[in-house]
Parts: C-alpha cells; sequence; structure tokens
C-alpha cells in the first residue's frame, strides 16, 4: 500500500509503539484525540505486541509480572512489564514509589485498565481505524495485521516507519493489503524529522 492509498478520514488513530514517538507526533499533527495503551511507553519487540493483542491485554501490567530496573530520568522509574517485555517509563515516580514498592500501582493499574477497555471497544465500534508503528519487519508486520484482522471488526489500515540511513521518506513495497511501509532518517529522529511527518500525515484526519 502507497501513502496515497492512506490517506482519508478515521474513526480512530492509534499509536502501536514501540517508543513515544508515533503519539507526540501523531499529538504534533492533531491527530491524537486520546491516550492509548502503548502511547507511553517502551514496546521494542513488535513480535510481543502482537501477542498482546491476540491475547486482548490479558495479564498486562499485573503487580506480580512488574520488576525495577533502573531510572527513567531523575523523576521516573523505569519498570519492566515481564509477561510482555514493555517498559514504563513515565508511570512510576520517584516521588511515590521506590525500587522496593510501587505505592502507586493501583492508580497506574487503573489508567491502564481504562484505556485497554477504550481500544478494545474501539476495536468494535469504529468503522475505519489507523495504526501507527514505528519499527518492525515484514514478518512481524505481517502477523500484526493477522491479529488485527481477528480483532478489528470493520476496516482497518497500518503505518509503519522504520529508520534507515535515507534522505528523505523512502516508501517501501511491501506485499502487504493493509500496510504502508516506509523508511525515514534516522539521524535525528525524535526532533530532526518533523517536517517529515507532517508531509506524511498531510489528507489523513480524524472524524
Amino acid at each position: 500500500m502507497r501513502l496515497a492509498e492512506l490517506k482519508g478520514e478515521y474513526d480512530s488513530i492509534f499509536s502501536l509503539g514501540d517508543l513515544c514517538l508515533a503519539s507526540i507526533q501523531l499529538k504534533k499533527n492533531n491527530l491524537r484525540l486520546f491516550s492509548g495503551v502503548l502511547d507511553w511507553v517502551g514496546s521494542p519487540q513488535l513480535s510481543e505486541v502482537n501477542r498482546l493483542l491476540m491475547n486482548r491485554f490479558t495479564g498486562f501490567m499485573e503487580l506480580d509480572n512488574l520488576r525495577v530496573v533502573g531510572d527513567a530520568g531523575e523523576e521516573m522509574l523505569l519498570v519492566s512489564e515481564d509477561a510482555y517485555h514493555i517498559f514504563s517509563n513515565h508511570d512510576f515516580t520517584k516521588a511515590s514509589n521506590t525500587y522496593t514498592n510501587l505505592s502507586a500501582y493501583p492508580e497506574v493499574k487503573q489508567k491502564f485498565d481504562r484505556r485497554i477497555q477504550r481500544f478494545l471497544e474501539k476495536m468494535e465500534s469504529c468503522q475505519r481505524i489507523l495504526f501507527v508503528r514505528t519499527e518492525g519487519s515484514l514478518q512481524d508486520v505481517y502477523d500484526l495485521q493477522t491479529v488485527l484482522t481477528g480483532l478489528v471488526k470493520h476496516d482497518f489500515r497500518i503505518l509503519l516507519i522504520n529508520h534507515a540511513p535515507v534522505g528523505g521518506i523512502v516508501e517501501l513495497d511491501w506485499p502487504l493489503d493493509k500496510v504502508c511501509a516506509v523508511q525515514f532518517p534516522n539521524g535525528e529522529k525524535w526532533v530532526g524529522n518533523d517536517e517529515i511527518w507532517k508531509t506524511m500525515l498531510k489528507g489523513i484526519h480524524h472524524l
């Protein structure tokens, strides 16, 4: 699928990781109307995201699966969700939690549960959904398309952005019906590609 075929209106637009970059860019381009489950966590392995979606988030962010692995800056703890190999670095403040006691866990879990419920409701009710993911192999994205086909009741599209040593937007001809895959420059991906994101997302609208 080419970028031109991705244009149009969507009932909902969700980031599927792998970091906060996709959700940040969706927000900058006025396409993020609410928080998704994976907006502010690290999900480096798309295969694990696929398993999470296939399981409809069963067991995700359970206290027994959480492990503090270090610091996420001066104010936050880096917490590993070991069941799905996902990392939280925006949920547990050092002011309210310690390395041995995640005392804010009930509030964090409630937040994730609300987002999960909304996500699953959107999978049932929306007529057209766009999923945006940074970093993924052809095989993992094929598996993602398969999982979403079973999860989404109506229509959906997947926009995949891989970062590589390229000079601009490079469209990839992947043989997947619902996937548009592109490459972006990998030099300064957090701040240097704003205009490229803007160009790519032009013509995509939220209902």
